[in-house]
């Protein structure tokens, strides 16, 4: 009876056992099962926006994406991006890829020669139009060539209200065209008629750009690259072409010389112009001179 009853305990320790590991093992399997699924849905918010694909039954959005973020090479992602727009059937309204120098050194490195260094970073302001059911689709694209991703805007907009209301304006200028169209035909007629007519062109306006909204997605898109690079640029050392035409001392002098010849020439030749004023100059002098001296003779004698 004892040797039965060890052998049942020991069984059912054994069975506990068994048991307990089963357990740990499925625990294990959830939480790597959990981890998993959450590392999944990390990379799927990071990569899609619920907004860029969100449908909502009876509701029409309008949807606009601004992305800013740091990238290895700003051309290679700009040529990247520009191909996967054309590809999505969007198309690119403003791409505006530029260098801001930050620093800019010339370097002799002979008498005839020098090297130009500059350090730069390149950005790149975008502005593409994507189908609006491919924008969570450009947005991963998009996602897969950052470095670093400062900031990410993704908006939709709900018009659902301002359709309905465009409808009813249509419906009403309709109507307020009919009664207008039977006035009795004269200026006051022909003035209502033109502003009706404007504003039912305003409204078609708007129509087509809330069309054109609800079917292309605007994306502003800039990037920029993180590191400095550097340009080394051969020119021309311009410090020995000008010390070898620049005039010396002794050029200098001889030159003076020559300018002090050629203006006093200068000087006799216009006095020679004018000699007639010179001799009336002149005569006017003699003749107060001479009044002066005989007044002065006069005055000793009295």
């Amino acid at each position: 009876m004892k040797t039965t009853y060890i052998t049942l305990s020991l069984s059912a320790a054994l069975l506990l056992g068994s048991y307990s590991c089963k357990k740990g093992e499925v625990a294990s399997t959830d939480l790597e099962a959990y981890g998993t699924t959450d590392s999944a849905a990390t990379i799927v918010s990071d990569s899609i926006s619920t907004v860029a694909t969100m449908k909502v039954k009876d509701k029409q959005f309008i949807k606009t994406a601004d992305i800013n973020m740091e990238v290895k090479d700003v051309y290679s992602t700009t040529i990247s991006i520009e191909k996967s727009v054309q590809d999505l059937g969007g198309f690119v309204t403003k791409s505006n890829l530029q260098s801001n120098v930050i620093s800019e050194n010339t370097y002799n490195t002979s008498d005839e020669e020098a090297m130009l260094v500059k350090k730069y970073q390149t950005e790149n302001r975008m502005l593409v139009r994507v189908p609006t059911e491919k924008l969570g689709e450009l947005l991963t694209l998009i996602n897969n060539s950052k470095l670093f991703l400062n900031s990410r805007s993704v908006n939709a907009e709900d018009i659902t209200a301002s359709i309905k209301y465009a409808e009813m304006e249509s419906k009403r200028n309709q109507k307020t065209s009919e009664n207008i169209s039977q006035l009795k035909t004269n200026k006051d007629k022909v003035k209502l008629d033109d502003e009706n007519m404007t504003e039912g062109n305003i409204q078609k306006l708007t129509s087509m750009d809330t069309a054109d909204n609800l079917k292309y997605s605007t994306v502003d898109i800039y990037i920029k690259e993180p590191k400095l690079r550097i340009a080394e640029i051969a020119v021309t050392n311009t410090n020995s072409i000008d010390n070898k035409y620049k005039i010396n001392f002794i050029d200098q002098v001889k030159d003076g010389f020559v300018y002090g010849f050629y203006l006093i020439q200068n000087i006799i030749i216009a006095l020679i112009n004018v000699w007639p004023l010179l001799l009336i100059a002149g005569a006017i002098i003699y003749f107060f001179r001479k009044r002066k001296t005989a007044k002065h003779e006069q005055s000793k004698i009295s």
